[in-house]
This record gives structure tokens, sequence and C-alpha cells, in this order.
């Protein structure tokens, strides 16, 4: 059921603390936020995006690590700051030109139920609240931080057809 429900995604929209990270922020003295990323998550963002899907950022808090690494995964559909997360739904509509039936958010707590009941797909990583592991189409094996974005992207690159010719691309480039 999942894999059917994934061969129409063009758009795969993401949390960030507790999906692209493991849900903890560190702050320097000086007030910086410091956080970690998985190397093999930003991995999977790009071969998602080298086959012809959209990857977004829809996250409650703001920060200029986040701007960096969306600038560094070639990210430019970054919501960051957003309180209510199903209200951006309209201007990603707009900005993106896809219908939220072919659109999936990966989630991993309460602030993201109402964006998951607007998307075609709802995912939560495997170490989300219980609640929101409840009421969702699909729950990685992966937590946050840990490899769960780099599942879904490889999981919707299957449902698609397009895993394998990610990974010609991969050897040919050289960077496989």
């Amino acid at each position: 059921m999942i894999k059917e429900k994934l061969k129409n995604i063009e758009l795969l929209l993401l949390d960030v603390d507790g999906v692209l990270t493991d849900g903890g922020i560190i702050y320097t003295d000086s007030g910086e936020q410091v956080k970690v990323f998985n190397s093999r998550d930003g991995l999977g963002i790009r071969l998602l995006k080298d086959a012809g899907i959209q990857v977004g950022i829809v996250t409650g808090r703001a920060s200029r690590v986040l701007r960096h690494r969306c600038e560094n995964l070639g990210i430019d559909l970054l919501f960051d700051g957003v309180a209510d997360k199903s209200a951006v739904l309209p201007e990603i509509c707009t900005r993106t030109k896809i219908d939220p039936a072919n659109m999936a958010f990966a989630g991993d707590d309460l602030v993201d139920l109402p964006l998951f009941a607007r998307v075609g797909v709802s995912i939560a990583v495997a170490d989300a609240h219980e609640a929101v592991i409840s009421r969702v189409d699909w729950v990685t094996r992966a937590g946050g931080g840990s490899g769960a974005v780099r599942e879904m992207c490889d999981e919707i690159l299957k449902a698609k057809g397009l895993f394998n010719q990610a990974i010609d691309r991969m050897i040919k480039s050289g960077l496989g």
C-alpha cells in the first residue's frame, strides 16, 4: 500500500529537529546553535533531486546552520520559523505547482499533525512521538538524524522505479 502511494510523490517535505537531526540542539556560549546532520541523509536528498523529485523544509525553528545545510544541498524551498506548518501549504503549492496529494511530509512530533493530514503521504521517523506514529501512513525503521531521511529517499526512488538509475548515476559520476 505505501509503495503505491510513494509512486506519486513529486515533493518530499521534511521537518528538521527530530527528522534531519536527532532532535538535540547544542548552544555555544555565544548563543549559536549547533546541529548534527547525517551525511547519508544528505546524499539521499541529492539522489531524489537528481531524479527530478523536489525536496523542501518546513520547520518551526529558524537557524543559520539550517540555511547553510539547505544551501549545501541545493534546497531552496525552505520555510523556517513556521508556527503553523500546514498554513504554508498553499504557498508551497503555488511555488512548486504540485498538488498536496503528490507530496509527502516527514515529521516527529505533535506540531506536525496538521500538515500530515493535508498531504498524500505522512511519514514519521521511528523515534517520533507515539501519537504521531499512530496517525501516519508510514514509520521509518531509522530514527531522526540516524538515516531516516535516506530511508525515505531510497523508498521513494524504489517505488518510482528510479533507484537503480540513481545508483548508475553515482557510478558514472565517479562519486559512487
